[in-house]
């Protein structure tokens, strides 16, 4: 199992995804809070209820692209037929999904602490240069980032247990995006008492914020916790159980 681990982080560092997520994430969060920084009413930007819009795309952003990373792990083995040599080499399925979740688990840190420190700094500097003096603390600033951290790490483990189940690396990678991108936003708008307790309301509750949380109150972080590590538990297990039943093309 530990060689396993190994083997995995040792392909999370070497292969091109790696930068080219970690790049595609700075240059998404850079366009997203810039657009919203510099084109919101500055009078509602100054509103305290109103700075998340821009804060909380730290956790929506790492969430995505760890969720991302996680399932292209997986999935770039199936499009390619290595899986086929890594299950020879590793005869135990369970044993190999259960190593790329943790090694997905890792990128996925690294992705959500540098997607809500960038959001912040960012989104920080923005409003300074509009005048507009940032609500948010440094308590809820050390939230976002090491809450936004942890729930990407989940999301990272979750992405791997959809990517193990659907195998299609389109299939999962917009699956994903869907989910996160607009299922979500049109659940916490439409029914915010239930949207609370989805995987990214809950990955919110543990970093403190979300972009669009609009009247919904957030979990409390200890119990997004809870939540989110059961949902990447199930899609994990999920995927697992699909690996070991189903026979590899």
């Amino acid at each position: 199992m530990i060689d396993q681990l190994r083997s995995e982080l040792f392909k999370q560092r070497t292969t091109r995804t790696a930068p080219i997520l970690l790049a595609s994430m700075v240059g998404v969060a850079l366009l997203v809070v810039c657009l919203h920084v510099f084109t919101l009413n500055a009078t509602d930007l100054s509103q305290a209820a109103n700075q998340p819009k821009i804060f909380g795309w730290g956790t929506t952003i790492g969430a995505l692209f760890a969720a991302l990373a996680g399932a292209i792990g997986i999935t770039a083995e199936f499009r390619t037929g290595t899986i086929r040599s890594t299950l020879l080499a590793n005869p135990g399925r369970t044993r190999v999904i259960a190593a790329k979740a943790g090694a997905a688990a890792v990128a996925g840190l690294v992705i959500g602490l540098l997607a809500a420190g960038v959001v912040a700094a960012i989104g920080s500097a923005g409003l300074a240069v509009r005048g507009i003096t940032v609500t948010l603390g440094v308590g809820d600033f050390a939230q976002m980032i090491v809450g936004g951290g942890l729930g990407a790490a989940l999301w990272a483990i979750l992405g791997t247990g959809v990517g193990a189940l659907l195998r299609s690396q389109i299939a999962a990678v917009t699956g994903l995006c869907v989910w996160l991108l607009l299922i979500e936003n049109i659940l916490i708008g439409n029914v915010p008492s239930a949207a609370k307790y989805a995987p990214g309301a809950s990955g919110g509750g543990l970093a403190g914020l979300i972009p669009n949380a609009g009247t919904a109150t957030l979990l409390a972080p200890a119990l997004g916790a809870l939540l989110l590590i059961a949902y990447a538990a199930a899609a994990a297990g999920t995927g697992a159980l699909a690996i070991e039943r189903r026979d590899i093309d």
